[in-house]
């Protein structure tokens, strides 16, 4: 595992608790409250990925980056056939182990220790995500490619915005933890796609993210 992948290691094994709280509203009223004034784009980004995924019935699902297992246990809950996750935190990963054990998720749930790039998958995927995961890869182009190879429809992508805001205070805020963080502008993310071989792809502003939907 590179350096790079090292350091975001330690941090998110690190930040589980608060990466959490911020769907579960596990925070005192001041807390949540700052959380929908400011971070409004991030539950919107949720739903929006959930309608792009239709129909999730039956179908699978790879989600890469998976974090807490916040989308890849939503769409278990709405009936997908099988769903992986990957995140190379282990304690992000035992969460979403857990969390699966106690919804009764277990049997079309799969949650692995891993970078993408080092992963080979044992099926192929209806629909592949990366939602918050570009935010920390350098060089997302292989990336995307190799989440294009392990799908038989779509892609769904997520990618900050740059000249915002926000963007400083997470260049600080990570900064501080040794985590790099990357911002986008709408033509860096379309070059970005048709650099991975994405002809056939739309580009949707919600809040401060961008957020692609790339089909074969």
């Amino acid at each position: 595992m590179s350096d790079e992948l090292q350091k975001q290691k330690k941090y998110w094994n690190g930040e589980v608790e608060n990466f959490d709280a911020i769907y579960s509203h596990n925070k005192g009223l001041m807390g949540n409250l700052m959380d929908r004034l400011v971070r409004w784009d991030m539950y919107k980004r949720l739903e929006f990925t959930m309608v792009q995924s239709e129909p999730i019935k039956d179908c699978t699902f790879l989600d890469v980056g998976c974090g807490t297992g916040r989308y890849s246990l939503e769409y278990a809950r709405q009936g997908a056939q099988f769903v992986v996750g990957l995140d190379i935190s282990e304690n992000m990963v035992h969460t979403c182990i857990q969390r699966a054990g106690e919804m009764g998720f277990s049997d079309h749930t799969s949650f692995i220790v891993t970078d993408l790039m080092d992963y080979k998958p044992d099926r192929e995927f209806d629909v592949c995500i990366g939602i918050g995961l570009f935010d920390y890869i350098k060089d997302s182009v292989p990336v995307i490619q190799k989440m294009g190879a392990c799908v038989r429809d779509k892609i769904i992508v997520s990618f900050p915005t740059v000249w915002t805001w926000k963007a400083p205070v997470r260049k600080v805020k990570l900064g501080l933890g040794d985590c790099d963080v990357f911002f986008y502008s709408r033509n860096d993310v379309s070059k970005i796609m048709v650099r991975a071989g994405f002809n056939d792809f739309s580009i949707a502003k919600i809040g401060q993210l961008y957020c692609v939907v790339a089909r074969k």
